[in-house]
């Protein structure tokens, strides 16, 4: 038949794709990657910013590089720093997701839609970047009105009085050790149980789990990413330090008594900060 070739054709196509989809495992662990490393990038070019976080990381010991940003603000400016503060909340935040998502594409695969595992996964992995785009926003707003009013430095986007950043470090210390931030983080170390009692089927549902997922997520670590503004929210020591520190407080099994221990931590470095006036930078 003349046709016959072109019917093989489409079935070896066909055989690839099934194979391909085989390693959804492979395909999730590579697009996080990639994820990560493009929003890494992003965050450390300062794209859009009138610095960049290697600028901002060389300055932490001196200010001799005088720094201007726009006097007024304007929509596209929110716009860009908002983008800042998503894309620095995604490659912050997805490395601790990585449990979920992998744990979410095995149990997917083992359905009837298995060869749909890796798109599930993908919705999955946008409701919960969604709900840190809700962050972002309030984030963007309150760094916004801080800088207005002058307690944001401009150059650094760093809290200017000690006083104000010692109390905002013995405040997140406080939420260390409360019932929300315990119940939060219980729900964030527990994918496995989180995915049988939430789970719901197709794109929908595996969207509303990423968002429902991303919610507790925000519960256990609004306060911490809060801490951008004591250390600068573009300074890499503190952006690498809280995105390590996250991935032990989830994945360890001493996770608690890390988040207790950090929460006393902080209670005394705030309180030090206020009484001793030590400088922050």
């Amino acid at each position: 038949m003349p046709d016959h070739p072109q019917m093989q054709g489409r079935q070896r196509a066909i055989s690839a794709i099934e194979r391909l989809l085989r390693h959804d495992r492979l395909i999730v662990t590579v697009a996080v990657i990639l994820l990560v490393a493009v929003a890494g990038a992003y965050t450390v070019l300062g794209v859009g910013m009138s610095m960049s976080a290697i600028d901002m990381a060389s300055m932490v010991n001196s200010m001799t590089k005088p720094m201007v940003m726009t006097a007024h603000w304007q929509p596209v400016n929110w716009v860009l720093l908002f983008l800042m503060w998503w894309i620095m909340m995604v490659a912050m935040m997805t490395p601790s997701a990585v449990p979920l998502l992998m744990l979410f594409t095995a149990v997917k695969r083992q359905g009837q839609d298995g060869h749909r595992a890796a798109g599930y996964t993908g919705f999955l992995l946008l409701g919960y970047l969604l709900a840190w785009a809700f962050f972002s926003a309030v984030a963007t707003t309150l760094h916004w009105g801080l800088q207005e009013v002058g307690v944001l430095s401009a150059p650094m986007m760093v809290i200017k009085s000690q006083t104000i950043a010692g109390g905002l470090m013995v405040l997140v210390g406080i939420y260390q050790f409360t019932v929300i931030k315990n119940a939060c983080l219980s729900r964030c170390r527990a994918p496995a149980q989180f995915i049988a009692q939430h789970h719901s089927p197709g794109n929908k549902g595996a969207l509303w789990l990423g968002i429902h997922h991303g919610v507790y997520c925000l519960g256990c670590c609004w306060a911490l990413m809060a801490l951008l503004f004591v250390g600068g929210v573009m300074n890499l020591y503190w952006i690498a330090g809280l995105t390590l520190y996250v991935l032990l407080e989830k994945g360890l099994p001493q996770g608690k008594y890390i988040a207790r221990l950090a929460g006393g931590g902080l209670i005394v470095a705030g309180v030090y900060l206020v009484v001793l006036g030590s400088p922050i930078m």
